[in-house]
């Protein structure tokens, strides 16, 4: 099994020869797990695709060092993106940018703009300054996962999603646990195309001005399909009063057969079902969301009805993510 650890420097080197080579790594960052790849590659990249079942035009963000790493996949850095770039790399955001031509066409899913971030695991930095020591500016990198499923948090998450034989580094559980929050700075209004875990106003505070909504223009960005990030089992989003009323059905009906629930109250005392207490900081369910509803999926649940996340601006990724998982699947 090629899974090393992300303390070893012998496996950070062989990780970065891996990449420069045009090879795919498992790499930690703090969000979820990337299926990296050189991104100035188009053959490489093309392996990311393969490997994950994903539509070749749906855009990769591209993970660079820093700033100075960005430059080459753009055609210029606005200076929306400079005021981003500057207030949270590294970081959990992603900022799309106008593509320098002929540069990361596949990463880019053959798009005119590309979606740049600097990630602060400390992992993934030491393998970036590696592989930039061998002629590679960047690595693209989606979740470590088949397209539209739950995204990886765990090394061994990446392991079950494609074997053992591709190369893994251990980074231990990534802190933040759901994706990057993605701005589209590429026309002349800022918008939001994916919230994450930073805040919409900590965002429009670094930008000096509000987001705009996204359009029908809006470039093409990662995991912004209506159905993804979802389980095999089937997940029911349900609000308090709603959950309530069927954990109650179902208590007084005798049980919940296949049914594993994620919810901030405890249902009621006497019904057997699976209960993972769902904590009440945006930023504690965010970290364990995915490894969550991938170990209820282990465990054989059928349906996994979860509990609304409450309507504060700092749950807006958790509702997201949440909200997708729960498209995949339609009465």
């Amino acid at each position: 099994m090629l899974l090393l650890s992300g303390n070893d420097p012998d496996a950070i080197q062989a990780a970065a020869r891996r990449l420069a080579d045009g090879g795919l790594l498992g790499l930690p960052t703090e969000t979820v797990y990337g299926l990296a790849a050189r991104a100035d590659s188009d053959a490489a990249v093309a392996a990311i695709f393969a490997a994950k079942g994903r539509p070749s035009d749906h855009p990769l963000i591209v993970h660079v060092l820093d700033a100075a790493g960005a430059e080459p996949f753009a055609d210029h850095l606005p200076a929306t993106a400079r005021r981003l770039m500057d207030a949270f790399w590294p970081g959990p955001l992603t900022v799309i940018v106008p593509r320098r031509p002929g540069v990361a066409t596949s990463a880019a899913g053959g798009h005119a703009t590309i979606a740049l971030r600097a990630p602060a695991h400390p992992v993934a930095r030491v393998v970036l300054a590696a592989v930039r020591e061998l002629g590679v500016q960047g690595v693209a990198a989606p979740s470590a996962n088949r397209f539209g499923r739950v995204s990886p948090t765990l090394a061994r998450h990446v392991v079950e999603e494609f074997g053992p034989e591709l190369m893994v580094l251990d980074g231990g559980a990534c802190e933040v646990g759901i994706e990057s929050s993605i701005v589209d700075c590429s026309r002349e209004r800022p918008a939001l195309l994916r919230p994450g875990l930073l805040s919409r106003a900590r965002i429009e505070a670094a930008l000096g001005e509000p987001l705009a909504e996204p359009d029908a223009a809006a470039p093409k960005a990662s995991g912004t399909l209506a159905a993804h990030y979802a389980p095999s089992a089937r997940v029911r989003l349900l609000d308090a009063a709603g959950l309530s009323l069927r954990l109650a059905t179902a208590a007084a009906s005798g049980g919940l057969q296949g049914v594993a629930v994620y919810s901030r109250a405890q249902p009621p005392a006497g019904l057997a079902c699976e209960w993972r207490a769902q904590p009440a900081d945006a930023a504690a369910v965010a970290h364990e969301l995915f490894a969550v509803l991938r170990a209820l999926d282990t465990a054989g649940a059928r349906e996994i009805w979860v509990e609304s996340p409450p309507s504060d601006p700092a749950w807006d990724g958790v509702r997201d993510r949440l909200s997708r998982a729960a498209a995949a699947f339609t009465d």
